[in-house]
């Protein structure tokens, strides 16, 4: 396991200031209250724990196959239904949404190879993840890679409540390769995918995926 590049500033500042915090404490506010000075020390390092794992990035074989549509993050498929997509395809496609919570790895990957044919980032709202308007008025990126068969595959970005921030590594035209990282989402939140029609989903409801790893569909 390593840890990611996008949390350094985090991780560096909130143990700079949880250090200071507790030397206040201990030679100021508390000095004479070992008790209170312990139960600090304890409650910053459970703290400090939560920030590091928030961007940790487990090491993982990554399953790479050209008829298959990887899960770009980790976390719970909360949608599988038949809806329009109506800023790229402009037709009727197959919609899988994995809710990321802020105990999930946030690394977001690309669900197959092929080429960036659109991007689009959308400044936006902060709405929980879960909300049926999150995926149309929250801050998104809008992501379209086309195989090599021709095939394509739209996903989004999605900040949530707590998410704050989305890093993205891709713009169009630019080849990638499945599983590779394609972006970051700080704190959780939200991931959709918009498959063909005939896709074979191979998740349901309520599965856990693991980014790069899990088969949500199989192209015919």
């Amino acid at each position: 396991m390593r840890l990611h590049r996008e949390g350094y500033t985090i991780m560096l500042t909130t143990g700079l200031v949880l250090l200071a915090l507790n030397l206040l404490a201990y030679y100021y506010l508390f000095s004479d209250n070992a008790t209170a000075t312990t139960l600090l020390a304890i409650a910053s390092l459970v703290l400090f724990g939560l920030v590091v794992q928030f961007f940790r990035v487990p090491t993982r074989q990554l399953t790479i196959h050209e008829s298959q549509i990887i899960a770009p993050a980790d976390g719970t498929v909360v949608v599988i239904e038949e809806t329009d997509e109506d800023e790229y395809f402009k037709t009727r496609r197959r919609q899988i949404s994995i809710f990321m919570s802020p105990l999930n790895v946030h690394v977001n990957r690309n669900p197959i190879t092929g080429i960036v044919r659109y991007f689009k980032y959308y400044p936006g709202k902060y709405l929980v993840a879960w909300h049926p308007k999150s995926s149309t008025e929250n801050e998104r990126t809008t992501v379209v890679i086309q195989a090599a068969n021709g095939v394509e595959v739209l996903f989004r970005q999605i900040a949530g409540a707590v998410a704050r921030r989305i890093i993205w590594y891709v713009k169009e035209g630019q080849p990638v390769q499945q599983g590779d990282e394609m972006g970051f989402i700080k704190f959780g939140s939200r991931v959709d995918l918009f498959i063909p029609l005939d896709a074979e989903v191979n998740v349901k409801i309520g599965d856990r995926t693991k980014g790069g790893v899990t088969v949500v569909a199989q192209l015919k």
